[in-house]
């Protein structure tokens, strides 16, 4: 029995199934879980090792190239990168792409033990190091807790208690504080004091060190019971330590560490990281989701125990939300939610207009069902609603209605022949049943590319291949069974009196009819007018402007500042805050978070958080809406570059996609550092003579100032004076020991010993300082032990790239202008090939370049394969080549139209624009191969082969024309989109110039390959 002919007479299946469609939908839709980007693995890890003292140049070549070495062994590494500067290596280990969250956890498993084993080859002095692999968690929800009046201890204190309610709600993973200020006690000891008194500092540290020390006295048995012993002596408030007896044994005199020493407990003076909001001290809050979940419910869940624990919030403390990503996604699926409701209006409007009342409302009920039943199949496979998801939808949405198009044009078209309506039904089904799937087969090959890939690009966008493939082939299903029952049910048997006997009349296939008579007629014409159309779209796609990714609709900017490197946190902080006063002044700013020392916490997939600077600041800048966003953009940057002359800065929105360091980067390979560094100043020559490149920079940053006492080592060693003992002498006198721990519960507080104010803080008391003489138990002044001090230079950061000192340099299209990242690198890539490269150095292009080259090197790398499998199908369903031949010579007609949208419309050409682009090569081929098939049946039925072509085409132009323009009129919507503008404009512009050519030249062509003749 035929299926079609089958759900027409099982009525009570044909109805169950659509209730299925239905109810079932409606119930998936509201259990999908709900992101804002898919689930992506950021395969990323970071080593960190602390060498407290060592120069850039010794942390690189004592630390780095050990680890380096060891890490690079491991099989799944792609790059590693290493961040020296002074006593710190930071080495960004990246995996390749081909592993997912599934491996990754045995991955880093086997980097910590080469990290762990590698440890016996660093030298002494060298901190364990510590490899960091949730470097990727993307907090969804960012708050800041501020509260005028506070301490540091008391926002903690809060925010702790915040940390560990939240991470109890269903569906947290994780909740992480960042921007807390560490403690300390800091011991203030007078040198004056210390040198008349002649105590060496080692025995105030020995004694600070055993004092408050947790060691076991162990047990004592008494009858039956074990009684342990623990006696007194640790340090249970602050003032106690002023009570520490420091005066040698035997002394006459007792000294008491107060007597010379300032005991007080306070914040560092000289933190890793800060956070302001609106110019006030802040802590800042993240909240991480579990996989799969609805982020919408779990938001809202957060914040609702958040309004519980009101109670708990002390009065004057604030709570700001900077991100919430519940929120967005709430947002993007109303937003999707219209978009839908508007195009299957969009749809059912025209298919009312175009087929009828009936045949309208018959093909807008099969689109909802078939979209429906996609919702129950993404529940089943566990897909989220997700940028990528939804894009699927909306470019399955114009493809989904063709199958139902073909088969209800068909089974009007027999009705109009005098068939019964079951005749009709069987008759087109049988027709059209395999073609159709063919055709919807090749659609779906032509995503899957992207979708199986194995790599980041795949795991990405791999839901789209997966939406696309069920709603497509559910349309297919739908289209041979309920299309049929629905038709069944709307209308009515047609005698055989009331049909007539033309079947394509009116205007239209009057107009189509002259034309295609008229091309068959002039081929040649025809053929070399549509190839020189081919040409000139071909030179007009270079003048396209391209980007990977367009940058996000979301009301939020940053300001990346750089202060020249050697400054200190204490004094970027007052430019940050300076500058946060001027940014909050600027109309439609909402509020201003500004992170000093680092980027902030991860709160978006394609946010990357900068490394560890003392001299580096952020500003996030929340706006109230995207028009005030575009304004301030060029306020702010006009106040950077007036009012802020001595920073380097960085004005940028968020970003959709990958966020490198800048869109445009050159990276230079060498050994010799300042041959590096001469390379990059003629690089940034050709960056800055570019009226369009801004934000010029490189990553080795300016050079710095260090201080050099020269050591006498000769007077030195009389004196029993090491350079060691100089080091820490140093070391005590400006910057602070840590020596021993001061406990409160559950707060362990180092306890620093450093000079007063007045000695630490003033360059001239270097000059001064006095350093313990073993030998002689006394102070000498440190001019005894050093013949000079002297100023020296040196890099304060030295980067590397897979094993090789790299240098970039970085710069970004002028913001808001018409340049975009590739059209100012297509002008300085040759300019800056063209330096003269010394033999051993390198060149390598990074940026937007490099992960658009790379992205579409996983795309166009498994492309070939999937369109000759598509090719092989349409031999498949012809038994033949020149019939595929016909249809494949059609596909790139897209281009003219592609090209000429996007030139006439300014749109570039995005990775979203290349989805369309993918989407039109099915739609197209579908066309053809519904056409092609139309052609061979005509020609069966025993008309000549010109005959056949003609009312071949004729009869499929309605069809073809009416699967376009639904198409094209439910993309209208997405123009307004930003991140879907691009993609409309290529399937709108795209399928509808192609199906007008495609509908004469496939004929002309056909004509050509059988050379029939007229």
């Amino acid at each position: 029995m035929n299926i079609a002919e089958y759900s027409i007479r099982n009525k009570v299946i044909s109805w169950m199934f659509a209730l299925i469609l239905l109810l079932g939908g409606i119930f998936s839709f509201f259990q999908l879980g709900q992101l804002e980007f898919p689930e992506f693995t950021i395969k990323d890890a970071l080593v960190v090792t602390s060498y407290p003292g060592a120069t850039p140049q010794q942390i690189e070549e004592e630390v780095s190239v050990q680890l380096e070495d060891a890490i690079q062994q491991l099989a799944y590494i792609d790059h590693v990168t290493s961040i020296n500067s002074a006593g710190l290596s930071q080495i960004k280990v990246e995996i390749k792409d081909t592993y997912n969250k599934d491996t990754l956890p045995q991955v880093w498993d086997e980097l910590r033990r080469k990290v762990y084993d590698a440890q016996a080859s660093l030298p002494p002095g060298v901190k364990p190091s510590l490899v960091v692999d949730d470097f990727g968690d993307v907090f969804g929800i960012l708050l800041n807790i501020t509260g005028v009046g506070y301490t540091y201890h008391d926002l903690e204190d809060y925010t702790d208690l915040l940390r560990r309610e939240l991470v109890l709600v269903p569906g947290v993973k994780k909740v992480s504080i960042d921007g807390a200020l560490p403690e300390r006690v800091y011991v203030e000891i007078s040198r004056e004091k210390m040198t008349a008194l002649g105590i060496s500092m080692q025995r105030i540290f020995d004694l600070l060190k055993n004092q408050n020390v947790v060691s076991n006295a162990g047990d004592i048995f008494v009858g039956d019971e074990s009684i342990r012993i623990h006696p007194t002596g640790e340090f249970n408030d602050v003032k106690e330590m002023e009570r520490l007896l420091i005066s040698s044994t035997g002394s006459e005199q007792l000294v008491y560490l107060g007597d010379i020493a300032t005991i007080q407990r306070g914040f560092t003076d000289q933190p890793n990281k800060l956070y302001h909001l609106n110019s006030e001290p802040a802590l800042s809050l993240g909240v991480s989701f579990m996989a799969g979940v609805n982020v919408v419910d779990v938001g809202r869940a957060v914040m609702a125990r958040i309004d519980e624990l009101e109670g708990d919030r002390p009065l004057g403390m604030e709570i700001t939300s900077v991100y919430n990503q519940a929120e967005v996604v709430d947002q993007s699926v109303s937003a999707f939610l219209i978009n839908l409701l508007e195009a299957v209006a969009i749809v059912i409007v025209v298919l009312l207009v175009f087929m009828g009342v009936r045949s309208g409302i018959l093909m807008g009920l099969i689109l909802l069902l078939t979209i429906l039943g996609t919702f129950i199949v993404m529940k089943v496979m566990a897909i989220d609603l997700q940028i990528i998801s939804l894009g699927a939808l909306v470019i399955a949405l114009g493809m989904l209605v063709d199958n139902a198009i073909v088969i209800t044009e068909g089974m009007l078209i027999g009705l109009q022949k005098g068939l019964t309506k079951l005749e009709a039904a069987k008759a087109v089904v049988d027709q059209t049943k395999w073609p159709l799937l063919g055709a919807t087969v090749i659609a779906i090959m032509a995503f899957a590319p992207i979708g199986l890939s194995a790599d980041s690009t795949g795991e990405f966008v791999g839901s789209l291949f997966w939406v696309l493939l069920v709603a497509l082939f559910l349309s297919w299903i739908t289209a041979i069974t309920l299309t049929p029952f629905f038709f069944d049910l709307f209308y009515k048997e047609v005698n055989a009196a009331e049909t007539s006997g033309e079947l394509y009349q009116g205007a239209f296939f009057t107009a189509y009819k002259l034309l295609l008579s008229w091309c068959l007629k002039h081929r040649l014409i025809t053929i070399v007018a549509v190839v020189a159309l081919l040409i000139s779209a071909l030179f007009g796609f270079t003048k396209v402007k391209n980007v990977f990714f367009p940058a996000s609709t979301t009301p939020i900017f940053f300001v990346d500042y750089w202060l020249p490197e050697g400054t200190d946190i204490r004094a970027t902080d007052k430019a940050i805050a300076q500058l946060e006063k001027e940014v909050s002044e600027v109309a439609g700013v909402v509020n201003v978070t500004a992170v000093i020392g680092g980027g902030s916490q991860r709160f978006v997939l394609p946010y990357a958080p900068e490394d560890s600077y003392s001299s580096y600041g952020q500003l996030i800048v929340n706006m109230e809406d995207l028009e005030q966003l575009e304004k301030a953009l060029v306020q702010v940057t006009e106040l950077l570059r007036t009012q802020h002359p001595e920073a380097d800065f960085r004005v940028k929105k968020l970003e959709n996609g990958p966020a490198p360091a800048a869109k445009i980067e050159a990276r230079f390979y060498g050994e010799n550092p300042e041959v590096l560094r001469q390379l990059a100043a003629q690089a940034i020559n050709v960056f800055n003579a570019d009226p369009w490149t801004d934000n010029v920079r490189h990553s080795w940053r300016n050079r710095v100032k260090v201080i050099r006492p020269e050591l006498l080592e000769e007077q030195a060693r009389r004196a029993g004076i090491t350079k060691n003992t100089l080091d820490e002498a140093l070391l005590v006198n400006f910057s602070g020991k840590v020596m021993g721990t001061y406990r409160d519960g559950t707060d362990l507080i180092p306890i620093v010993v450093r000079a007063p104010d007045k000695e630490r803080l003033s360059a001239s008391s270097l000059t001064e300082l006095q350093v313990w003489s073993p030998e002689y138990s006394a102070y000498l002044p440190i001019s005894q032990i050093t013949s000079s001090i002297n100023i020296d230079w040196e890099s304060p950061l030295i980067k590397r790239r897979d094993r090789k000192r790299m240098l970039a340099v970085y710069g970004d299209p002028v913001l808001l202008s018409d340049e975009t990242a590739d059209s100012v690198f297509r002008r300085l890539k040759k300019q800056v090939e063209a330096i003269p490269l010394p033999d051993g150095y390198q060149l390598e292009w990074g940026g937007e370049y490099e992960t658009a080259t790379k992205a579409q090197a996983s795309l166009f790398g498994s492309l070939p394969t999937g369109l000759l499998f598509m090719f092989l199908i349409t031999v498949l369903l012809f038994n033949t080549v020149r019939q595929p031949l016909v249809i494949w010579l059609t596909v790139p007609l897209s281009l003219i139209g592609v090209v000429g949208g996007l030139l006439l419309l300014n749109k570039p050409f995005s990775f979203m624009a290349l989805l369309g682009l993918l989407s039109l090569i099915g739609m197209l081929l579908k066309n053809g191969i519904v056409l092609v098939e139309q052609i061979k049946l005509e020609a069966d039925s025993g008309k000549n082969c010109y005959d056949a072509i003609f009312d071949a085409s004729v009869s499929r132009v309605r069809p073809v024309c009416m699967a376009a323009i639904t198409t094209m009129l439910g993309m209208i919507p997405l123009i307004f989109d930003a991140f879907f503008e691009s993609m409309a404009v290529t399937i709108i512009f795209g399928l509808g110039c192609a199906t007008v050519l495609t509908l004469i030249v496939l004929p002309v062509l056909y004509a050509v390959f059988y050379r029939v003749k007229i």
